[in-house]
């Protein structure tokens, strides 16, 4: 069988699972929720970054985001932190909609899958 592992894992949720050399993220939100939404997905993209590192793949090896945001209004905002942030040429296939978050203060939540 093969080997799954898993990052910072909780009764609920893993941080990140690792199977097959594919790397599937939890919907990551901001650390700081009073930040707004330019500030709030930095934060986000950072953290994917981090664990991105962590289980030795980046950003471009994204096959697949999906992407939440209070407000679709917020969009055009989250994305101008977005498209600077994304590598050239490596854009995943990708979903972005409105929804009702965890928090009312949360603005932004993204989940990414990666391969190694």
């Amino acid at each position: 069988m093969s080997k799954i592992t898993r990052t910072e894992s909780g009764s609920i949720l893993s941080k990140a699972v690792e199977y097959h050399g594919f790397v599937y993220l939890q919907g990551v939100t901001a650390r700081d929720s009073s930040k707004d939404i330019k500030g709030q997905t930095a934060d986000v993209l950072q953290q994917i970054d981090d664990l991105l590192e962590h289980h030795g793949t980046d950003k471009t090896r994204l096959l697949q985001a999906l992407i939440w945001v209070k407000n679709i209004k917020d969009r055009a905002a989250m994305n101008e932190v977005w498209t600077p942030w994304m590598a050239p040429g490596a854009a995943p296939a990708r979903a972005c909609v409105q929804a009702e978050l965890a928090s009312p203060e949360i603005l932004v939540e993204i989940m990414v899958t990666a391969c190694k």
